[in-house]
């Protein structure tokens, strides 16, 4: 098991957002994470990264055979676990590139360790290669890579460049929140492709993809559905699901 959540509770500010949950995503998974707003999607993919405001009262988060909760953020982000924020923040003075590149070269440079490959690691050329080859598929303007991380960017253009991230870091965990907001067809279709392609590329990888709708579920095909309403996941199931969600709406899950 890749992932595996039993019983978190969690609070912010003293309110329970997380009240229960059990989860599991596999190696190689996808996972689709829906449910009304305010339901506590967005609290547990933060508290999986480990933001400090969530605070664990019960429970425990398990990748592989460690404790995430009792790593720090940068601890995660090593282990590899990967947020695609529902809403990226800018970063004034640090162009993309240069983010990917302390990114992609320090993991590749970390793995390899661990594994004994160090000779084997990313060179500055074959970054570049891979992260304009890359880009290019997502139909990103080279020029954004040379701009500050998401300043002056729309909604949509932001999330096409969280999951170039997702595609040059490779990481073991990915957790994309709401990956499909602000985009529109055309833009869907390139994101929806890059994830299929990251699964592809890291046939290991696991994703838990938070959405509302079930539009961009119909094109990156998650194996497993599950609902989470006021804080506890109260159902799951196969692609079926999305049916009877469809029609009657989170009122008729229980």
């Amino acid at each position: 098991m890749l992932l595996k959540i039993e019983k978190l509770k969690v609070k912010v500010e003293g309110k329970e957002v997380l009240r229960g949950v059990n989860l599991e995503v596999k190696e190689g998974e996808m996972v689709a994470l829906m449910g009304p707003n305010g339901s506590g999607k967005s609290s547990l993919a933060y508290s999986l990264l480990g933001l400090s405001s969530y605070q664990m009262s019960e429970g425990k988060a398990d990748l592989g055979k460690q404790d995430l909760l009792k790593l720090s953020v940068s601890e995660r982000a090593k282990l590899g676990v990967f947020l695609g924020w529902q809403q990226p923040v800018g970063v004034k003075g640090v162009s993309l590139e240069q983010l990917l590149r302390a990114a992609v070269m320090s993991c590749k440079n970390t793995a390899c360790e661990r594994t004994g490959q160090v000779k084997n690691c990313f060179q500055l050329d074959e970054f570049r290669k891979e992260l304009m080859g890359e880009a290019r598929r997502l139909k990103i303007n080279p020029n954004w890579l040379e701009r500050s991380v998401n300043v002056g960017f729309s909604g949509g253009e932001r999330k096409k460049l969280e999951v170039l991230q997702l595609l040059l870091i490779k990481p073991r965990l990915a957790i994309l929140d709401e990956p499909d907001s602000g985009l529109d067809i055309d833009s869907l279709k390139v994101v929806s492709k890059g994830i299929i392609r990251a699964r592809k590329e890291n046939p290991k990888l696991g994703i838990l993809l938070i959405t509302h709708y079930q539009r961009i579920l119909n094109l990156v095909k998650p194996d497993r559905v599950v609902v989470m309403k006021e804080g506890q996941i109260v159902k799951e199931g196969g692609v079926e699901l999305l049916a009877k969600l469809e029609k009657e709406g989170y009122a008729g899950i229980k």
